[in-house]
């Protein structure tokens, strides 16, 4: 905690820009989860005008603050104004804003750069009722990502069937994905990717007898 101490309050700087963590120390920074461990995603709030206009007195020095105190941060200006306004707008209105003003929402943007800052990632799972987006870390193995849905989901793990979002898209259907060969069965070290479409087949973990 010390060398923690000495590095923050004193050096004033970050904690990830220390490279000489070793293996105990990291064990603490994990465990109190310091901000300034954390990636850094930098969102510029702009005007209506100032983002359509793609122009702001304030950016090229913010970019530049950034570059020299965080380098290779991203930085991502925004409107929180216009991302406000496309919230009360139907699909075709807020297609007509965009082709008006030649302009685009980045609120996508923010979302994947932020999961990919976090080497995070998601998979789906769809019913007749639901579809469901699961967050989990890259380098997830099947049975784990199963255990994000339910613990017995992982205890009872016998295979993943898993078919590509974009496959699907192409597809249309789960039954056109299987007749192009690209619905796969796979087992406990599968490595889930971004965007899979998974269906879990488990057993149900037996129950402790009551004496």
């Amino acid at each position: 905690m010390c060398k923690i101490k000495n590095w923050v309050i004193d050096e004033k700087k970050h904690v990830r820009f220390c490279r000489d963590w070793n293996e105990k120390e990291i064990d603490v920074l994990n465990k109190h989860l310091f901000l300034t461990s954390k990636p850094m995603i930098y969102l510029v709030n702009l005007s209506e005008k100032d983002y359509i206009r793609k122009k702001n007195k304030w950016l090229a020095k913010i970019k530049e603050w950034v570059d020299k105190h965080d380098p290779g941060a991203l930085v991502i200006p925004f409107s929180g104004g216009v991302e406000l306004k496309f919230q009360d707008m139907s699909d075709e209105e807020k297609q007509k804003y965009l082709e008006e003003n030649k302009t685009q929402s980045v609120l996508t943007k923010i979302i994947k750069s932020g999961y990919a800052a976090l080497l995070l990632e998601y998979f789906f799972t769809a019913g007749p009722d639901e579809v469901r987006a699961w967050t989990i870390r890259k380098g997830t193995k099947a049975p784990q990502a199963a255990g994000k849905i339910h613990t017995d989901f992982e205890k009872g793990f016998i295979m993943a069937e898993v078919m590509k979002f974009e496959d699907f898209k192409e597809g249309g259907t789960e039954n056109a994905v299987k007749a192009a060969g690209k619905y796969r069965q796979l087992g406990r070290n599968y490595v889930v990717e971004d965007g899979d479409i998974i269906f879990f087949k488990f057993n149900t973990p037996q129950q402790p007898k009551k004496k």
